[in-house]
């Protein structure tokens, strides 16, 4: 997925989506640390390497891949410190405006590792809140 043109770029991402949204090709991908790296680190590095000239075909299947890893309890407490910058400042706004549908992708993925973050952080906080009043 990293090399090659644009075109077999956006197949190889489409392909990858469509088999992390079978629940086996999900559970392949997420069962081994190893599988779940390989896949998060390729969809990065072409998240970065797209910046200067983004697709919006590309990113809506890059965001749609972590998207769908987001929606796995364990993948998103790590997802959270491997999403890349360029997805949550506003690198590629102009290209999201032109597709509803890719906003709210990427709207999703962002409440998504946010909100896991979020609940885990007060989780944390209310328990040392009780270890402090015992």
């Amino acid at each position: 997925m990293d090399l090659g043109s644009v075109l077999s770029k956006e197949v190889a991402t489409f392909i990858v989506s469509k088999i992390l949204m079978q629940e086996e090709g999900l559970r392949y991908c997420c069962d081994f640390v190893e599988r779940f790296f390989a896949v998060v680190r390729v969809l990065g590095g072409m998240v970065e390497k797209r910046a200067e000239k983004p697709t919006l075909r590309l990113l809506k299947d890059i965001i749609s891949c972590y998207l769908t890893l987001s929606e796995v309890p364990r993948t998103c407490e790590t997802l959270i410190h491997f999403l890349p910058p360029r997805l949550k400042d506003a690198t590629f706004i102009n290209i999201f405006n032109e597709d509803p549908v890719a906003t709210r992708y990427l709207q999703q993925l962002l409440y998504n590792v946010t909100n896991g973050q979020w609940s885990r952080l007060d989780e944390v906080g209310d328990a040392f809140g009780r270890l402090r009043i015992s």
